[in-house]
């Protein structure tokens, strides 16, 4: 059952990295954390479910997913990076 997820490793590991980026840029910028946390848990569920009925229904995409999801988080990533060097 696992083996189906395998290919979406490196995203699973840089998607959580990047929550946690972004969730720590809220948490700079002065949102409440209570706020924050609730909807970083209902992001996380949201996704867990799509991702899971994703994968059943995709799984013949997986390198275009996969693709798409790093440059995502990349994007993302950099866009959090350059906002807290401005100091914004």
């Amino acid at each position: 059952m696992l083996e189906q997820y395998l290919p979406f490793v490196g995203l699973i590991v840089f998607g959580n990295i990047e929550n946690l980026v972004l969730s720590s840029q809220g948490v700079v910028a002065g949102v409440n954390p209570l706020k924050l946390g609730i909807a970083s848990f209902i992001c996380v569920a949201l996704w867990l479910l799509i991702g899971t009925l994703g994968t059943q229904l995709l799984i013949d995409y997986v390198d275009f997913i996969d693709f798409i999801g790093g440059l995502a988080i990349f994007i993302l990533g950099a866009q959090a990076m350059i906002t807290s060097i401005r100091g914004e």
